[in-house]
């Protein structure tokens, strides 16, 4: 009963192969490849791979990625299963006003941060925070409602805006510092500080919401390091919780 849990983002293609379809699995292989070469999965990556039993991914890049992953997931004639979020699964809700409209890798990180809390001991809010080619932040209740949340630009996308829209101005590596001097560091200081005020702001809406109960803060995605130790807030760092939240609805599902 092998389980392959995939996540397709904006810009590389992470996949996990587990044990069973089930939270806390214990992973048999993982790897992450850009979009550009997932063409090549079958005969390079999954190819030594015994076969899955099942499989269940989150899509983000668009149809036509979606369809070449699938071409190559014929290599096990594996029937391709992609979460498309709706009102209610695994013990979340969907507070969104169009429950479809919300991207599906929000969705099943807000069921993987779910399944953190409760395997912790009581239910709290909890602050879900992806930091990728896009930033979201997003808050779920003591009762597993997803009430909302931002999407802002990350670091990249912020970037080569104002490379783009502004004369003269190119976009150097620079460092955070609190008082930036040079406009290398200028400009990493302010996409570094936007994204964790972002994620400030949130954490006080979700702390006054829930009558000052503290949300447990759980930050994943590929850009998460750059962010986290400019944060004033406790957090953890959860590079899986797409996975873990793939995991809790295919055993969720395999109960019902």
């Amino acid at each position: 009963m092998s389980f392959m849990a995939i996540d397709i983002g904006n810009t590389r293609l992470k996949w996990a192969h587990y044990a069973s379809p089930q939270a806390g699995a214990a992973v048999l292989a993982h790897g992450a490849v850009f979009l550009e070469t997932i063409d090549a999965l079958a005969e390079q990556d999954w190819r030594s791979l015994p076969p899955p039993s099942s499989m269940l991914g989150c899509v983000v890049a668009g149809e036509a990625v979606r369809r070449r992953v699938e071409a190559q997931l014929e290599l096990w004639d594996l029937t391709p299963r992609w979460v498309v979020p709706n009102a209610h699964e695994a013990g979340v809700s969907n507070g969104y006003d169009h429950p479809m409209r919300l991207g599906a890798d929000r969705w099943v990180a807000l069921i993987g941060a779910r399944g953190h809390v409760l395997a912790r001991g009581p239910a709290r809010p909890v602050l879900v925070v992806m930091i990728g080619t896009a930033v979201t932040v997003d808050a779920l209740d003591r009762d597993g409602k997803f009430l909302g949340g931002l999407i802002l630009p990350g670091h990249g996308i912020m970037l080569r805006a104002l490379e783009g829209g502004t004369a003269g101005l190119r976009v150097p590596t620079g460092v955070v510092t609190p008082f930036p001097s040079n406009t290398s560091d200028a400009l990493t200081s302010g996409g570094t500080y936007a994204i964790a005020g972002a994620i400030e702001r949130m954490r006080r809406h979700l702390t006054e919401r829930s009558g000052g109960e503290e949300p447990l803060v759980l930050m994943t995605g590929g850009a998460g390091w750059k962010v986290a130790p400019y944060l004033d807030m406790a957090h953890e760092l959860v590079e899986s919780l797409i996975f873990d939240g793939l995991l809790e609805i295919q055993s969720h599902r395999l109960a019902l």
